[in-house]
């Protein structure tokens, strides 16, 4: 059979991205194939999705249009190396590798346009925020269909691959600072009598609500602040104490130390 996409593992990321292109109408689960070599994972995708799965990569990357590398690092010399698996010339990759630079991944697939992606967590609730690059040899048309299969699990912005260190914590990191921030608000609605399920509940709707004001309204952040704060009001005591403990140079802090990481670990 010919498959228009085929996955290379099938882990959380990959399961998101086949759900969402799915749900979005990009894809017929017909026009998906995905390989992993666990049983149960298959077993899985095969239940929930439809999509046929093999148990090899070498099995399948041959009969798909575009493939999608959605395996650690570590398994990526094995998959070439030892198993053997050959990317047809002219298959477009796109590339889920965390930390995998493109002039890496070309050694790999020397005959391949490649796309470099970095998605986040919330993908698997499709609502990701990743950033991307393009091989330069990809046309309009190409670089379309690429931003349609993305946008099925989030935002996607396409960058240079030299942004893509700033990606990472801008979007790739930032979620588990921002469950912390929903944490930290939980307890301090428990400490005044609120259950957690509900200060969970309340504090992380706020967030959503919040970031879709700023997503739909344009405005920018500290326009959308002000509006919430009334004049002696319960609001600007709760900023002033936020800018008093340091919240914005500790969340500056926080994504500049992922970025700065990030790079040291694509130097190795």
């Amino acid at each position: 059979m010919h498959y228009r996409i085929g996955f290379i593992g099938a882990g959380k990321m990959a399961e998101a991205m086949i759900a969402g292109l799915i749900a979005r109408n990009v894809f017929t689960k017909d026009e998906i194939v995905a390989c992993a070599p666990s049983e149960k994972t298959r077993w899985h995708i095969e239940k929930t999705y439809g999509v046929r799965t093999f148990p090899k990569a070498a099995d399948m990357v041959d009969s798909a249009d575009m493939v999608v590398l959605a395996v650690k690092p570590k398994q990526i010399p094995g998959l070439f190396a030892e198993e053997g698996v050959r990317v047809p010339a002219e298959t477009m990759v796109i590339s889920i590798v965390a930390g995998m630079s493109m002039e890496v991944l070309k050694t790999y697939v020397p005959d391949s346009k490649i796309v470099r992606v970095m998605p986040n967590h919330c993908c698997m609730v499709l609502e990701g925020a990743m950033g991307y690059t393009c091989d330069p040899r990809m046309t309009s048309d190409e670089k379309s269909e690429v931003a349609g299969i993305l946008s099925a699990v989030g935002y996607a912005a396409e960058v240079p691959e030299d942004m893509m260190d700033a990606v990472t914590g801008i979007a790739g990191s930032s979620p588990a600072f921002m469950y912390m921030v929903i944490d930290a608000m939980a307890d301090a609605g428990v400490l005044n009598g609120l259950s957690r399920a509900d200060s969970i509940r309340l504090a992380a709707q706020s967030m959503l609500g919040a970031a879709k004001m700023v997503l739909e309204t344009g405005k920018h952040p500290d326009v959308l602040k002000d509006e919430v704060c009334s004049p002696a009001g319960t609001t600007i005591v709760g900023v002033r104490a936020l800018e008093d403990g340091g919240l914005r140079p500790a969340m500056i802090d926080a994504v500049d130390s992922t970025i700065r990481k990030s790079r040291e670990m694509g130097k190795r």
